[in-house]
């Protein structure tokens, strides 16, 4: 049985293809957490038939891929759903924080469109960075394979759509959906809700808590010990 794996960054693409129990293994970077968003048609050419992208210049899937399977698909100007139709199994390895997340309800939107392949998805969702896992413990968590039903995909795209529309309004609103199916949604959902400008300081909560740790005596406290150490009332009622 040949297996797909689509990951979520180059250094869980790095663990997994070293794990070595999937034939071809593609990590998706894309950052969708700051900045402005590509736009709709901008994501389609990128993940559509080569041949179908505008310019010679578009971003495509393949850019700087390597390997076999994928030096043939290249050869093809494959979309990625047709390249997915080349494997018995397609398994998104997605990792916990915010920005994978988006990746993940991305790329399930896009996939919802290509009912030939949706059998073959299962999403296995991790706790932790898959790129600080060793390969044997990757090995491990093959059997948390989740096969990817109707909801999942319905949920994607829900909350795909909720994140690219004009006002957070809607990202907001997601919260009264259950996004259970997904595990790590909801509390991505939160966690960029509360970036969000504060009506009062103008800050995010990243920025407010960076305040926090210098007024703690941290001479240097950086972006990614800010958003660990942040605790929020909207966090701490979720765990509850």
């Amino acid at each position: 049985m040949q297996r797909l794996i689509l990951t979520s960054s180059d250094t869980g693409a790095g663990a997994l293809k070293r794990a070595g129990f999937a034939d071809c293994v593609i990590p998706f970077g894309l950052r969708f957490v700051w900045g402005q968003l590509p736009s709709p048609t901008e994501l389609e050419n990128l993940l559509s038939a080569h041949s179908a992208a505008r310019g010679a210049s578009a971003l495509h899937w393949l850019d700087n891929l390597t390997g076999k399977y994928l030096d043939e698909a290249r050869t093809h100007g494959l979309g990625l759903a047709e390249f997915c139709e080349r494997f018995d199994a397609v398994e998104l390895w997605i990792d916990p924080e915010p920005n994978s997340q988006l990746q993940l309800i991305w790329l399930l939107d896009h996939l919802h469109r290509h009912s030939n392949i949706i059998s073959r998805l299962a999403l296995v969702q991790m706790d932790t960075a898959i790129g600080n896992h060793l390969p044997t413990e990757l090995v491990g968590l093959e059997r948390a394979a989740i096969p990817i039903r109707k909801i999942h995909l319905e949920i994607a795209s829900t909350a795909w759509a909720a994140y690219r529309a004009p006002t957070p309004a809607v990202w907001f609103d997601l919260l009264e959906h259950n996004l259970s199916v997904l595990p790590r949604l909801q509390g991505a959902v939160v966690t960029l809700l509360e970036e969000l400008p504060d009506r009062g300081s103008g800050l995010g909560g990243t920025e407010m808590r960076m305040l926090e740790l210098i007024s703690a005596g941290h001479m240097h406290p950086n972006v990614s010990r800010a958003r660990e150490a942040k605790r929020t009332p909207h966090a701490r009622l979720l765990a509850d």
